[in-house]
């Protein structure tokens, strides 16, 4: 697996603070249903774009359907790509929100607010799932920069959307979060000055609430990794991953209680894994051949990208 020569190998270091990275008791289903995206991001550890033809299959979903029916899942997440633009997503929907106590869909905005994908708003609000929204600044310059011209209008009218049908206000209990990512090779802002920054730019300027803000930094794979390898920033990158690297995030990593199943029915400990095709327990296994849930105790598999998810307060 690949390495940076200017640190330690991520697996070393968490040898050498006698940590062990292991699974715990998996409660989360990830189900990556393609990269397929109206965006192009500069910052995309997937390099999801309009031109990707890797969407999950009917059959897929199927499997996929199966799969959670057996493990009774606490929550499951739907990501990208832009799920919005997968064939047969709705059917996903309809048949995964029965099956978990909370189900999250991850969307960048602008493909859930394209007219042609309205009813999709009304079969989440219809199934009350939570929506996670990608909004990387609020500065619109940044954002359109990372994400393509007029991003930022079209991120602003769909959460004006939401907002008219309730997600993100209290009272109606539909769960708006929010995720910022920074702009260039740099790691995030605290994550509760940027919430807090986010809070009162947004109510003030669009009349726009959410629920929560998660930061994050950007991983070094895909599309960002190929943008910190031009500029000349990726040793350096990787570099302040490694020195901010934080022994206690070890414990809540999203890894240790996920299973991320990819659009072609693989089985990876996270969306990261999955991008790099590093899998779980480091050899192929197809969701239709899985029983059960993962055993606990059993390592994670990891590389030196891993070193963002234990950067500061951790990636979790």
């Amino acid at each position: 697996m690949e390495h940076s020569d200017q640190i330690k190998p991520f697996g070393k270091m968490i040898a050498s603070e006698n940590l062990k990275l292991e699974r715990k008791k998996t409660t989360v289903l990830q189900v990556n249903v393609g990269y397929l995206c109206n965006q192009k991001c500069r910052h995309c550890h997937l390099e999801a774009g309009p031109a990707r033809k890797e969407v999950m299959s009917l059959e897929t979903m199927n499997k996929v359907i199966d799969y959670a029916r057996q493990c009774n899942f606490m929550v499951i997440d739907v990501t990208g790509g832009a799920p919005e633009m997968v064939p047969y997503i709705d059917y996903l929907i309809d048949s995964l929100t029965p099956l978990a106590q909370r189900f999250m869909f991850r969307s960048n905005l602008s493909a859930l607010g394209q007219k042609s994908r309205e009813d999709l708003i009304y079969l989440l609000k219809e199934h009350q799932a939570v929506i996670i929204a990608s909004m990387p600044s609020i500065n619109e310059a940044q954002t359109d920069g990372q994400r393509g011209s007029g991003i930022f209008s079209k991120s602003i009218s769909t959460l004006k959307k939401l907002n008219e049908l309730g997600y993100g206000c209290e009272a109606a209990g539909l769960e708006l979060n929010l995720v910022s990512n920074p702009s260039g090779a740099f790691l995030p802002q605290p994550q509760e000055q940027t919430e807090k920054r986010f809070r009162k730019v947004l109510k003030e300027k669009w009349g726009i609430v959410f629920n929560h803000l998660f930061s994050f930094a950007n991983v070094p794979l895909g599309r960002f990794k190929k943008w910190l390898i031009e500029s000349n920033n990726y040793s350096s990158y990787m570099n302040k991953l490694a020195s901010s690297f934080n022994p206690c995030s070890i414990e809540g990593l999203m890894c240790r209680n996920t299973i991320s199943v990819s659009w072609d029915g693989f089985l990876y400990d996270c969306d990261f894994n999955l991008a790099a095709d590093l899998p779980m327990t480091g050899k192929k296994i197809n969701v239709s051949s899985m029983r059960g849930l993962p055993k606990e105790g059993i390592p994670i598999s990891v590389s030196d990208y891993c070193y963002t998810c234990t950067a500061g307060t951790g990636f979790t």
